[in-house]
């Protein structure tokens, strides 16, 4: 029954709180003297930051100086835990409570309601050593409490000892704590910026997809309007070329595209729907054209005065700077046809100067070249013996005008160049007049082709092949004058036959080779030609005839054997000669020369009259001096008959054509007449 009571009792000391506001004392608690007597062991709690010591102090703990961090410290409400972590203080209060339920089950709770148990296992056998119950329970609680004491002083000293290390720590917490702060601050700002970015970036996006949209409808806008934009617009750089450029084959093609622009704004401006842009674009390209019209004016007057520099090749101008630039001239003509017809009058004008005082200077350079003199001391019936030279004749070097030898060849060179102007004015050597006319011909031919072709290659197709014609002719009918001047003064006063119908036969060539070239504006001046020749030819068989039948007469006077002054033979036999007379030779001589320049002679020329004519004085001629044999002579008559057509049978046998075939057939008609073989 007092173990009951005893057991009901409690501790002279105040109770205690309960489990979960007590904090952890480092003194032994005081147990009942119904505990086991085995003393507890001191329950020491270990160390933690500030964030543990929330708890009220104990009493064996109010000396500690060390601060305390209050509840609620700044870094827990500013630092969150993450979700899958245990918060730590929760998992402190599991612990304490564990220990405080086992400390309260031990102790009891202070209002009663909690009871401590009774042990397992009594003591029964106690040894009080003679003291009473009190006696024995006081001396065994001041025990206790010197163990206490001694424990708790000690517990305090170790306290002491590391509480420098606590003030260390605490003040590592503090800088935690800052720096936390600061790491706390940063990522604030971080967060701020990053939203501010976020902001920036959604802005960008939205206006990324207006720019997108914006896009789409401009390049549909482009495909619909692009083509018909192109069309009346022009880039910036075809501007600045035309108005600042060089005139190269890049201005060329800026100007290209200018005038198709203009062509198509001109279509379009004509069309029952004008659009607002055609108005807006035209005087703009107005004005370019404007522009391009003055410096291709400027470009043809700079090359035009180029022209008239002395020494100037001008087919080189022509080819470098104005075939080259031809579409120019076509351009200028459909914006400004008026300034065309200008600028072409101009260059007609140049070309007209240029070309007649070239051939001036030419033709001074060839009347240069030392003439044979053909007069008629040179026809077949003059008597050398009787006739006097000229004076002019005494220093030109000896020759036969009656045969064409060599001379015929300038008809087998067609393809002979022109000769130079300070060749032919130091030639000393004499020609005949058939080498002057073929050199300034030649040179005229030349000429004429390649400015003819040069008018059709840079005028065409901007004007028509009749303006081409009348533009050749004006810048060539002076020097086509010049050219006829210069034939008259060949063969105005000579006598020469062959030297002659070389020139007709020379000029048929260069009609030939015109007609090759297709080049038909040169017609008029070889028709020209052709018309001052001929007469002239004629005149000069004329004088042969002339002089043969003065021959012929002389004879009837004189007699057959005093003709060509076999009168001053001594020689009587001579006097009845039946050899080949001297004027036969001649005339066949001349007669092989025309046969030979008439081997491809139409029916139409005019040489073979002259020819009859020329034959039939010959045939009198003999028949007359074969009258001279006398009425018992006829043999020697017909044999002297018969041996002069022979010889010319003989000079004239090898010579082709129509026309001496003709003449061979005559003249073998005669021959057989007379008894000849």
């Amino acid at each position: 029954m007092w173990l009951d009571r005893l057991s009901g009792q409690s501790t002279p000391s105040a109770p205690p709180p309960p489990a979960q506001q007590r904090s952890y004392s480092p003194a032994p608690r005081r147990s009942s003297h119904l505990a086991p007597s085995t003393a507890a062991r001191p329950l020491y709690a270990p160390r933690t930051s500030s964030l543990g010591l929330g708890s009220k102090s104990n009493l064996s703990t109010t000396s500690l100086s060390s601060p305390r961090l209050p509840n609620g410290s700044s870094l827990k409400q500013q630092i969150s835990h993450p979700a899958n972590v245990t918060d730590p203080l929760e998992a402190l209060d599991d612990v304490l409570g564990q220990w405080s339920d086992k400390v309260a089950n031990r102790l009891g709770d202070q209002d009663g309601t909690t009871s401590v148990q009774r042990p397992p296992r009594l003591a029964e056998d106690i040894d009080f050593e003679g003291l009473s119950l009190y006696a024995f329970a006081d001396r065994t609680s001041k025990e206790e409490t010197k163990e206490s004491r001694r424990l708790s002083a000690q517990t305090i000293e170790e306290f002491e000892g590391g509480k420098d290390k606590f003030e260390d720590l605490h003040k590592s917490i503090l800088a935690c704590d800052d720096v936390l702060r600061s790491v706390q601050a940063s990522l604030t700002s971080l967060q701020q910026d990053l939203g501010a970015v976020s902001a920036e970036i959604e802005t960008l996006q939205s206006r990324s997809m207006a720019m997108n949209t914006r896009l789409e409808t401009r390049e549909k806008a482009e495909k619909l309007l692009g083509p018909a934009v192109e069309e009346v617009s022009l880039s910036p750089a075809v501007v600045t070329i035309i108005s600042e450029g060089p005139i190269d084959s890049s201005w060329i093609k800026a100007l290209d595209e200018l005038d198709k622009r203009s062509k198509t704004i001109e279509s379009k401006s004509k069309a029952t729907q004008k659009a607002a842009a055609m108005s807006d674009v035209k005087p703009l390209l107005d004005d370019l054209t404007n522009k391009a019209i003055e410096r291709i004016r400027d470009f043809f007057v700079s090359q035009i005065k180029g022209l008239r520099s002395p020494n100037i090749n001008a087919q080189i101008i022509q080819q470098q700077s104005f075939v080259r630039y031809k579409y120019l001239y076509s351009f200028l003509v459909r914006h400004h046809s008026v300034l065309a017809e200008e600028i072409g009058q101009a260059y007609i004008n140049t070309m007209r100067w240029y070309y007649l005082s070239n051939f001036t200077r030419y033709e001074q350079a060839l009347e240069r070249i030392p003439i044979f003199i053909v007069d008629k001391g040179d026809a077949i019936g003059a008597d050398p013996n009787t006739q006097r030279a000229p004076a002019n004749k005494t220093s030109q070097p000896s020759h036969d005008a009656l045969a064409i030898g060599h001379r015929i060849d300038v008809l087998k060179r067609p393809s002979q160049s022109p000769l130079p102007s300070h060749i032919a004015q130091d030639n000393k050597q004499t020609h005949y007049l058939e080498t002057p006319f073929l050199h300034f011909n030649l040179a005229l031919m030349d000429n004429a082709t390649a400015e003819y072709f040069f008018l059709a290659n840079f005028f065409s197709p901007a004007v028509s092949f009749q303006t081409i014609s009348r533009h050749f002719s004006a810048i060539f009918s002076p020097t086509f004058a010049l050219g006829h001047a210069f034939t008259r003064s060949l063969v105005e006063e000579s006598n020469d036959c062959l030297g002659i119908l070389l020139c007709v036969r020379l000029t048929q060539q260069f009609a030939f080779e015109l007609q090759r070239r297709k080049v038909p504006v040169a017609d008029g001046y070889i028709n020209g030609t052709n018309m001052l020749l001929w007469p002239r030819f004629q005149l000069a068989m004329d004088m042969h005839a002339d002089s043969i039948r003065r021959a012929t007469s002389s004879a009837y006077a004189r007699g057959a054997a005093s003709a060509f002054g076999l009168s001053n033979s001594s020689d009587a036999a001579m006097k009845q000669s039946t050899a080949p007379h001297m004027l036969t030779q001649r005339f066949g001589q001349f007669l092989q020369g025309i046969l030979a320049l008439s081997k491809e002679a139409g029916d139409d020329e005019p040489v073979g009259n002259s020819l009859n004519r020329l034959r039939g004085e010959v045939e009198a001629f003999l028949t007359k001096v074969g009258k001279g044999f006398g009425s018992a002579g006829e043999r020697k008559r017909d044999r002297f008959l018969a041996n002069n057509y022979s010889l010319i049978l003989t000079i004239v046998g090898d010579i082709g054509g129509k026309l001496a075939a003709e003449v061979r057939g005559h003249f073998e008609g005669l021959r057989d007449s007379v008894g000849g073989s």
